[in-house]
């Protein structure tokens, strides 16, 4: 089994692009906007997502927090992938619970180690509680 990629990206074309990257080792999910996105991850949870931090209604930040303050979502890694660059933006991405932060425009090879890098991390914590559901090829 694939592992699951949530994209959550209110601009349609930042999400064709992340799902170009990634649809050749990776099943996607999308969201539009922060209510999509929670409620995707509680109907189909995803192994990772990739969130943008700047989308009307509920940002990123805000979708984070929700997520990793609830015991069922806390384990999933989010990575804020973002045209914010500044260091307060990334204190409050880790702040709201975020795995990691990468910049946009982003170097693909980059976002897909980086994507590898916190599947690799999850499948661990995964393993150690018997609920394998993907498998990764390093």
């Amino acid at each position: 089994m694939r592992p699951k990629v949530l994209i959550v990206d209110d601009d349609p074309i930042n999400i064709e692009l992340l799902e170009g990257y990634l649809s050749k080792g990776y099943d996607i999910l999308k969201a539009h906007d922060g209510n999509e996105a929670i409620n995707i991850v509680e109907a189909n949870p995803p192994d990772i997502i990739l969130l943008d931090i700047m989308m009307p209604g509920m940002n990123g930040y805000e979708v984070c927090k929700k997520l990793k303050d609830d015991h069922k979502t806390n384990h999933i890694p989010i990575v804020m992938v973002t045209a914010l660059h500044e260091t307060e933006d990334r204190n409050k991405a880790i702040e709201a619970g975020a795995d990691d932060f990468i910049t946009k425009p982003f170097d693909i090879i980059e976002l897909t180690l980086r994507v590898k890098s916190n599947l690799r991390t999850k499948l661990y914590y995964d393993t150690l509680l018997g609920n394998t559901s993907f498998h990764l090829h390093l």
